[in-house]
């Protein structure tokens, strides 16, 4: 926070602690806009600790409310511990938000935190609208002044608000649009809620030209650059262009209900024999996109292309040696697998991937050159160019040239390979057909836009990938998940380890005839815990 006070500020301040220390103290706070940071000074009075009581949890928030109901956002950031970042998003609620009328109504507090709900207006030149939502507060002791302080989040303010996101009110930047899926069918955020990030993308991409016209609406402006606004309130509708996506409503109704069971999970799911997107699903506290900009080390999922960049540089086939050792020490680091596998010292390559042992994959890092898997990941599957176009923002996946330890730790999707949902379903598309085919939302022909394109695989090497998953998903790691699948299936488990967490992220990619499908969930443990059930669940429905 600011600290630096003007010289002719510091001696109204003291003037007016003269004439009354509790009113006093508030304009200090109002007067040097830097309420943790300077709140008592002069006062005389000891420095509180300790949690908040009860008392001082209802007034702060008292206080604060009211503050915010009448409009003004200096006071009311006064009783927030970082007044800077809450006065900004205040001024912008009853500023360029427009949002009048305030009523604030609190719930019962449970310790600190208070839960409410708002009723407000929207007005914009004679057009208003009513506006309501719940959100929550935590009152905090002040870490240099000892008060009794609201805990800012911008998400107070607003559930959807995150850091930097101000309010506007006005005509919309980009006119609304009517998505349906490949057959017709309308897909909204109402149905599926985890469409409601994607749909802005695309409204916010594509509105212009699918034939719409703005209309006046109250939207969280981010501070994300190229992020899409988040419209809150329609106050006058304008005409919604079509825009017709490649989404498969069935499927997209499948990935929502998966990833519901499953907290901080995404999943992706394709129709290989075209890049098309059928579903996008996220359930995630943060409302993130990670499904397609998630950043993350897939785990043995990775092994997929491992095992390609094996067989495409001579080093090994699916019948040829892959012994599964104990362990296996690299540059100085040692590698183990998972707890309960049973070494085999004559594992074939197709052995150890439906097992997914570790120490085979490690043993052939002196086999490989330090850039082998980066040429294999981007000429062979499109990855890590930075140049897929999908029709709205994807990470494209980063499989880097690293030397050391991390050269072992690559070929099995630790180190510093990170993919998305996104990608890892794309790589089982592209080892199901041979053919990568980059994936896509809505059709090329709609802006022209160009497309990645990859060698591919050989007729050899993808039959020898599938094989390989067919074998996972009927007699290994994956067996439990996909049984009872019918048609051409197959799959991978993966798990990555992160410091800082208790258990790995979960990893899963599989397919089954003409969709391939990955998830991925954060502290979610072995690839079968979590991954596993929302790809099979999506498969299922895909079929």
């Amino acid at each position: 926070m600011r600290k630096g006070v003007k010289a002719a500020v510091i001696g109204s301040v003291f003037a007016v602690m003269v004439g009354g220390a509790g009113y006093g103290a508030f304009n200090v706070v109002s007067a040097l806009g830097s309420s943790d940071a300077v709140d008592g000074i002069g006062g005389g009075s000891a420095k509180k600790t300790g949690p908040p009581s009860g008392g001082e949890v209802e007034e702060t928030t008292k206080k604060f409310f009211a503050a915010w109901e009448s409009g003004n956002a200096v006071t009311a950031a006064s009783y927030t511990n970082n007044d800077a970042a809450a006065d900004l998003v205040l001024e912008s609620y009853s500023g360029a938000g427009h949002i009048t009328k305030v009523k604030i109504t609190p719930g019962t507090a449970t310790g600190a935190t208070v839960p409410f709900g708002v009723r407000a207006t929207v007005s914009y030149k004679g057009i208003s609208k009513p506006l309501s939502y719940r959100s929550q507060l935590t009152v905090v002791r002040g870490k240099t002044t000892g008060r009794a302080l609201v805990d800012w989040q911008p998400a107070v303010v607003h559930p959807e608000l995150k850091t930097g996101d101000t309010f506007v009110t006005g005509e919309s930047a980009s006119p609304a649009i009517e998505a349906v899926d490949r057959d017709g069918v309308a897909v909204t955020k109402e149905k599926y809620p985890s469409l409601g990030p994607i749909l802005d993308e695309l409204r916010a991409k594509y509105g212009d030209k699918a034939g719409g016209t703005p209309g006046i609406e109250l939207s969280i402006k981010h501070d994300v650059a190229d992020s899409a606004a988040t419209t809150l309130v329609t106050l006058e509708k304008g005409k919604a262009g079509k825009v017709r996506t490649t989404l498969s409503a069935s499927v997209q109704a499948a990935a929502e209900k998966a990833v519901t069971k499953y907290s901080e999970s995404s999943v992706v799911a394709l129709q290989p024999s075209t890049g098309q997107v059928l579903a996008i699903a996220n359930n995630r506290a943060d409302g993130f996109n990670a499904a397609f900009l998630g950043q993350l080390a897939p785990g043995s999922t990775m092994k997929i292309i491992s095992a390609a960049t094996f067989i495409d540089n001579g080093i090994t086939t699916m019948n040829g040696p892959a012994p599964c050792t104990p362990d296996a020490v690299w540059q100085s680091q040692t590698f183990h697998n998972l707890t309960g596998l049973k070494p085999d010292l004559n594992a074939t390559l197709a052995d150890s991937f439906a097992r997914s042992c570790n120490t085979a994959f490690v043993k052939y890092a002196d086999s490989v050159k330090v850039d082998s898997l980066t040429k294999e990941a981007e000429d062979r599957f499109g990855l890590g160019r930075d140049n897929w176009k999908t029709g709205i923002p994807s990470f494209d996946g980063s499989v880097p040239a690293s030397g050391g330890p991390d050269t072992a730790a690559n070929l099995i999707g630790q180190g510093q390979v990170q993919m998305s949902p996104l990608n890892m379903a794309s790589v089982t598309a592209t080892a199901k057909t041979g053919t990568f085919r980059q994936p896509i939302l809505v059709a090329q022909s709609l802006d022209d836009r160009q497309l990645a394109t990859a060698r591919g695989l050989s007729a050899s090497t993808s039959a020898q990938l599938r094989a390989m998953m067919n074998r996972t998903a009927i007699s290994g790691t994956a067996a439990g998940i996909m049984s009872g699948l019918g048609g051409s299936i197959g799959a991978k488990t993966g798990s990555a380890e992160v410091d800082g967490q208790s258990k790995s992220n979960s990893w899963f990619t599989g397919y089954r005839d003409d969709v391939s499908a990955a998830a991925m969930t954060q502290d979610g443990g072995h690839g079968i815990d979590a991954a596993g059930p929302i790809v099979r669940a999506v498969l299922a429905a895909g079929g």
